[in-house]
């Protein structure tokens, strides 16, 4: 079903609307897969009728979307995680050099019983990437307690970012090869956060 999904963001011919559902659609199934990276542990409670024993979560859950196209993940994240703390890390590319630029941090206080759910649909060059792990690393993290989470991502780019973090996990549903001049992935989706939220001026 992701490869069906991958496909209508793919095609140019899909509209606004039938962009954003097919995101959100897709958005869903990463965040379940997502979810069972999450580890647990065994507690005792009771039920309505005698004393049982289950499993809970053992990790304090961290998403941290990359404005503004990360925003588009977040609420799939929402469902399964719902007491999750949330940071933002708002960064742009320069269109010229194609460099990634921090024009915005809000991040929480983060220690080693975090999971840390890193949301960016795209990874290109990996700079945006690197960037944002790099502050959330400032902010007392481990490399191995992030999870970089995509839809698409360049060979170059999960590639820089394996050579700078081998220790950060990295999940996309699908990578493509090529970045043609002005850095955007293809074949791609095109313009990510254009195609979903709408062209920007």
């Amino acid at each position: 079903m992701k490869e069906s999904l991958l496909s209508i963001l793919r095609n140019k011919k899909s509209d606004l609307c039938t962009y954003r559902e097919a995101t959100n659609r897709l958005s869903h199934l990463i965040a379940a897969d997502a979810a069972l990276l999450v580890k647990e542990k065994p507690i005792s409670f009771s039920s309505p009728l005698l004393p049982c024993k289950g499993r809970a979560l053992a990790e304090n859950i961290v998403l941290i979307p990359v404005l503004r196209s990360g925003i588009a993940l977040l609420s799939s994240f929402l469902y399964f995680f719902p007491d999750a703390a949330i940071g933002f890390l708002g960064i742009h590319r320069d269109e010229k050099t194609a460099k990634p630029i921090l024009y915005y941090e809000k991040l929480p206080p983060l220690s080693s019983q975090n999971l840390i759910f890193l949301l960016d649909p795209m990874i290109a060059t990996g700079g945006t990437a690197i960037l944002s792990i790099e502050k959330i690393l400032e902010k007392g993290a481990s490399p191995q307690q992030i999870h970089l989470i995509g839809i698409i991502g360049s060979t170059l780019g999960v590639r820089q970012i394996a050579t700078k973090y081998p220790k950060v996990h990295v999940h996309l549903t699908a990578i493509d090869k090529k970045l043609n001049a002005k850095k955007f992935i293809v074949p791609g989706l095109g313009d990510f956060g254009d195609r979903y939220f709408g062209p920007s001026v």
